[in-house]
């Protein structure tokens, strides 16, 4: 006797978000996934990547969480990047009973490495851009490649990031503009700073008028013999090339990142200078407006960067994109067993989901709001600086860092049964 058939589903992007959803995805057997990535083999563009509480929780449902190590951040210092004076210190537990893994920066790679391991075989195809898609009335929705190969899948998944091909189908009027804040990112060998004091003794930020240099461990040394070491340059006022849309893990010149900081403290130049030419990495920030649905046609999902195009990921977007891939695997296991069609479930993904990214651009549109104020009435630079840090670190984001993604769920269904 031939059983149900199986639902197909097309995830498009091989990044956390869409490695993180096809785990999930798998684990429901009325389900056939397929990745689609565009690169050749796995590739993780970037750096550094910081892991709390939030990113544990997820990890941990997905069995990822014991394959991601790295350098500690629980000894955090703001300072001047001038003159290197040090305006805060925060002190973060390293470790707790509810907390085993602590906040941590990480390599990408690390995570992305961990997610992989936990990918069924067979279940990613690479070399697989997709550069359109169509909704087949009756057949799901068709996946032109690049190759020009196609594919019907009866939902799709957009994990393709903010310069997602999945959203600019869905909404084409949505637009992305360049933020003007570009960031030069690499990683180096511990060991070629270790002369430079104060550099790589804690987790740092050293703030100018213009941008920002982000300092901190990526390796946890008790399993690294020669650790690595991350250096983020941020730049507020990059010119827009004309012609030029995207500069995403692009190489740049040291002479290039070097005059961002050329009136900085000379430990920072020092350490800018110990980079090797040719390991520098760009990447232009991107940002559009709220999307007012992350879903469509019935059939199409949008996780991740693809759905909150935001000017800033709270340092968290890996996370975020996760968690939506682990809800959408809760929605579709729900209504699959109470005979609902596909479209509830997008919808109790939308109802979750959407709100969430929502209060994200309205915490964003609060601290910019409160930045202009304290600026405008500011005139001392250590002054602005400060108000700057204070508005950076102490905005409430306890429903970003410490969520519980799996709580989340259980309030949903306890909503649901009492008819909330």
């Amino acid at each position: 006797m031939v059983g149900p058939a199986l639902t197909s589903v097309a995830i498009v992007g091989g990044g956390p978000g869409g490695l993180g959803t096809a785990i999930a995805l798998s684990e429901l057997p009325f389900l056939k996934v397929t990745l689609y990535e565009k690169n050749t083999e796995p590739r993780e563009a970037g750096a550094g990547i910081s892991l709390s509480r939030n990113a544990w929780r997820v990890l941990d449902l997905l069995g990822a969480s014991n394959g991601v190590k790295g350098g500690s951040k629980s000894n955090t210092h703001q300072r001047n990047a001038y003159t290197g004076k040090i305006l805060n210190i925060t002190q973060h537990p390293e470790t707790s009973a509810a907390d085993p893994h602590g906040s941590i920066r990480a390599r990408r790679t690390r995570l992305q490495s961990a997610l992989l391991s936990r990918v069924p075989e067979g279940l990613i195809h690479f070399g697989k851009k997709v550069v359109s898609l169509e909704n087949v009335s009756g057949q799901g929705v068709r996946l032109v490649f690049q190759d020009q190969t196609e594919a019907i899948a009866d939902i799709v998944v957009g994990a393709d990031g903010i310069h997602s091909v999945v959203r600019r189908t869905l909404f084409p009027d949505h637009q992305l503009h360049f933020t003007g804040n570009t960031a030069f990112r690499v990683l180096i060998p511990k060991s070629r700073l270790a002369h430079i004091p104060d550099i790589t003794t804690t987790t740092s930020w050293w703030w100018g008028e213009a941008g920002h240099v982000y300092l901190s461990d990526v390796d946890d040394e008790e399993e690294t013999e020669d650790p690595f070491f991350e250096i983020t340059v941020r730049f507020y006022c990059e010119p827009e090339v004309p012609g030029k849309t995207v500069f995403w893990g692009v190489p740049a010149s040291n002479e290039k990142v070097g005059s961002r900081v050329e009136t900085f403290d000379q430990r920072i130049r020092d350490a800018i200078s110990a980079v090797t030419e040719g390991e520098w990495r760009e990447f232009a920030t991107f940002a559009g407006p709220r999307l007012n649905k992350i879903t469509d046609w019935n059939k199409v999902a949008l996780i991740g960067d693809a759905s909150h195009p935001l000017s800033g990921a709270f340092g968290s977007g890996a996370t975020f994109a996760m968690e939506d891939g682990w809800i959408l695997a809760r929605a579709l296991e729900l209504t699959r067993f109470a005979s609902r069609p596909t479209r509830d479930a997008l919808g109790i993904f939308e109802q979750i989901r959407s709100p969430y990214y929502a209060k994200m651009y309205q915490h964003l549109d609060d601290i910019r709001d409160k930045t202009q104020r304290l600026l405008a009435e500011a005139t001392d630079f250590d002054v602005i600086l400060q108000a700057k840090i204070d508005t950076f670190l102490y905005g409430d984001k306890d429903f970003i860092y410490q969520n519980d993604i799996k709580k989340v769920w259980e309030d949903y269904l306890a909503a649901e049964q009492t008819g909330l």
